[in-house]
């Protein structure tokens, strides 16, 4: 199957044929490298959690798809790693993800919506991606890590220009590599002279210190990992749900009706149209089975979990979008050991996001142009979402 067709421009449609069809298929990757899809729920559930599927990338065999190349002291990060390194640098970082932490920091990302839909006005028409949906996350999360808000509209660019190459600019990818590099090289060292109260600052302290000690290389490819991805799949969860509330005004009035229902309705964004596509890549360490096919070490696995998502045999009525669904063994920000780390976070800011929308405008409705997706196989994103909005 042509991963550049079907699979990015109809993903679900794609991924329905598979599951019924072929769920454990071979395919092409990106760079044209071959790999395994697995789509069916059970199937998936299961290899996220087996710890003989490996994301350290020397478990590759030559040829196979390996995914994102980064130069070495961005490398060595949480989605290329096995216990027990895994295990040690998560617990060194997880203290900023707590409940506690999370349930501290609602108050600022609050404030924060309420400054962006400020600056909105009472009605209008607007990109809500460029507007709200992407500037948010960025704020929340380079304020987490204590970067300078003179820098935080390089990082957005840095990461649209790594998730989403451009076809025109085949240097552009590097070139932000490059750039982000360079950026956090300078950022460590001035947090070392000046350390503050930020994420950045702690993690350096844990490097410098005694005891149970991040490397160099561990610590610049944790910060890169923490900035791309805290704003990455919080940017496209909440760009997500706002597009899915804009084609569901049943689901719409029901949270307008019900606020409470907001925690439980995030969850149910996140398996209609979660933030990833597919699970990062990952290499069997010996030869395995999956769904009766057998696959040889080192060659490369994908997960897809919003596949898993939408089985059928998993999720009743899959393809809708239905609050009243026990979403519960969702797979949207994974399962087993590398579940995502800012989770707690990306749902506490969806869930806020929408919250501010909701009670500030009364009309929320879709305009021309039509909205536009990311041309991505992993990510599940917009790049445009034309909104008219008035608060009544």
């Amino acid at each position: 199957m042509d991963l550049q067709g079907e699979l990015i421009t109809h993903p679900y449609s794609a991924y329905e044929r598979l599951r019924e069809t072929a769920p454990v298929s071979r395919i092409a990757g990106t760079d044209g490298s071959p790999a395994w899809l697995v789509t069916r729920y059970d199937d998936v559930r299961q290899a996220l959690a087996d710890p003989r599927l490996s994301l350290d990338k020397t478990n590759a065999t030559e040829g196979n798809y390996r995914g994102l190349s980064l130069p070495p002291a961005l490398d060595a990060n949480l989605l290329n790693m096995d216990a027990p390194d895994h295990t040690r640098i998560r617990r060194l970082v997880g203290r900023a993800f707590t409940p506690r932490r999370i349930e501290q920091l609602r108050a600022p990302i609050r404030a924060t919506a309420d400054r962006l839909l400020d600056a909105l006005g009472p009605a209008g028409s607007v990109d809500m991606v460029a507007a709200f949906a992407a500037p948010l996350p960025i704020i929340v999360i380079c304020d987490l890590l204590g970067i300078p808000e003179d820098r935080r509209l390089d990082f957005r660019t840095w990461t649209d220009a790594l998730v989403v190459p451009d076809p025109s600019r085949p240097r552009a990818a590097k070139e932000a590599l490059v750039a982000m590099l360079g950026f956090l090289t300078e950022l460590m060292a001035h947090k070392r002279s000046h350390p503050g109260d930020d994420l950045l600052s702690d993690l350096i302290a844990v490097r410098d210190g005694d005891g149970d000690r991040l490397s160099e290389d561990e610590l610049m490819s944790l910060a890169f990992l923490i900035l791309f991805a805290g704003y990455e799949n919080t940017v496209q969860l909440i760009g997500n749900a706002i597009h899915s509330l804009l084609q569901h005004p049943d689901q719409l009035a029901l949270l307008r009706k019900d606020p409470s229902r907001l925690s439980g309705a995030v969850e149910e964004f996140a398996r209609y149209e979660g933030p990833a596509l597919l699970a990062i890549r990952r290499f069997p360490t010996e030869d395995i089975t999956i769904a009766g096919v057998a696959i040889p070490a080192g060659e490369t696995v994908l997960l897809s979990l919003s596949a898993a998502n939408r089985d059928p045999a998993r999720f009743a009525r899959p393809g809708v979008l239905d609050f009243d669904r026990d979403t519960a063994g969702h797979l949207a920000l994974g399962h087993g050991i590398h579940y995502c780390l800012g989770a707690p976070l990306a749902r506490a800011e969806t869930e806020i996001a929408l919250a501010a929308l909701l009670e500030r405008y009364q009309t929320l409705e879709p305009v021309e142009p039509a909205p536009t997706w990311r041309r991505s196989l992993r990510a599940r994103g917009l790049t445009s979402l034309p909104v008219r909005y008035h608060a009544e």
